[in-house]
């Protein structure tokens, strides 16, 4: 696990989770809970209850966040858990909260973004969390054909001489482009997509982020839930889900060899996980845990019924003969391959067909499971 590890305060817990050191004086959980479940893709979201478990989270040891202003409504759902646990608890009680937020401008925009564009959707996402200060801002850029990443990089650094964000990180970006921005700026993480289905920021990705002290927060974990007990022995179910994540990660399962290798994979995990008295999910994260280039793993979830699995990951040791086990059908995946972010980049192929690229002006797009297939 990359970073300098520190104890990590778990109150009512029993597991300890360990902060990771990203820069000086700033801590972060090594698991992060994801956001993106709580805009309503996944299903409808009891949001009182949603707030409320954030809290068992941050009383487990979980104390960092995850969200981002495309990620409809979940801002404020986090600003909401903000202003209650000072309400109940005082601020004393945020003191090891971090919130990560992403700043996402549209696709259509890219060519036309200016300071004020990027100072508006920084004032929208204070406004949103309740803060004076965004703790990190990860940005993403769309369309390399497009200039600005740089530029727009140089609005976020004004923006922090300001006082308006601690640090900035980056999401999606690949080796060449991370490079550019790490030369201007001081890029404290990258968040990218990471799990034993896909690992294209191994390698020269990781070997950058070390070099320029990076940390790699890694997201798709459990590969939107497929990386579960739930699809053991399950037959083929091809592309045709409501759920857009669904699609994308049934996409990176046939980059990675298709559904025949994928059981494979799942039987090996549920083999590991008899003996250590836990399921898929717990060894699949764990296994993500143990790479030495990631520094955290971001956990989505609405509510906190999986915590126990979760921190269960941070506790148990996976042995020389386990990672081996996994790493035998590992070793026949034939990808995803290219760079980090690369075929969800291209807009015309099937990866790049069901991503929504303007959210702030409401793109609810969604590509048929015929023209992913034949993409």
């Amino acid at each position: 696990m990359g970073g300098d590890l520190e104890n990590g305060a778990s109150s009512g817990s029993m597991t300890e989770v360990p902060r990771v050191t990203v820069r000086p004086a700033y801590f972060v959980s090594t698991i992060i809970k994801g956001g993106w479940q709580l805009a309503g893709d996944h299903g409808a979201v009891n949001a009182d209850q949603a707030i409320a478990d954030m809290v068992r989270f941050v009383d487990a040891g979980v104390t960092t966040f995850d969200c981002a202003d495309i990620y409809a409504g979940v801002e404020e759902k986090i600003g909401r858990f903000r202003a209650g646990l000072i309400r109940t608890r005082g601020r004393v009680a945020l003191d090891n909260v971090k919130i990560h937020t992403k700043f996402v401008p549209d696709r259509d925009s890219l060519a036309r973004l200016t300071l004020a564009d990027v100072e508006s959707g920084i004032d929208r996402s204070l406004l949103r969390l309740g803060l004076d200060r965004l703790d990190l801002v990860q940005f993403h850029w769309w369309d390399y054909a497009v200039p600005g990443h740089v530029e727009a990089m140089g609005h976020l650094n004004t923006l922090r001489d300001k006082g308006k964000i601690d640090l900035i990180g980056v999401t999606n970006f690949d080796v060449e482009h991370l490079t550019e921005l790490c030369d201007t700026t001081d890029i404290a993480s990258a968040q990218v997509q990471y799990s034993l289905l896909d690992r294209r920021a191994s390698g020269n990705f990781a070997a950058l982020a070390r070099r320029r002290r990076v940390s790699i927060f890694a997201y798709g974990v459990l590969a939107g839930g497929f990386l579960t007990d739930a699809w053991l022995s399950r037959p083929d179910p091809g592309f045709d889900f409501g759920n857009r994540s669904l699609v994308k990660y049934r996409l990176i399962i046939e980059e990675f060899g298709g559904w025949a290798l994928f059981q494979e994979l799942l039987t090996a995990l549920r083999a590991v996980a008899d003996r250590h008295g836990a399921d898929i999910a717990t060894i699949a994260l764990k296994a993500t845990l143990d790479r030495p280039e990631v520094t955290a793993a971001i956990v989505g979830a609405r509510y906190a019924d999986r915590l126990p699995q979760t921190l269960h990951a941070l506790e148990l040791r996976l042995t020389d003969e386990d990672r081996a086990e996994i790493e035998t059908v590992r070793s026949r995946a034939r990808g995803p391959l290219g760079p980090v972010y690369g075929l969800e980049r291209d807009i015309s192929g099937r990866h790049g067909l069901i991503m929504k690229y303007n959210l702030n002006r409401g793109d609810n797009r969604m590509a048929s499971a015929s023209r992913v297939e034949a993409a």
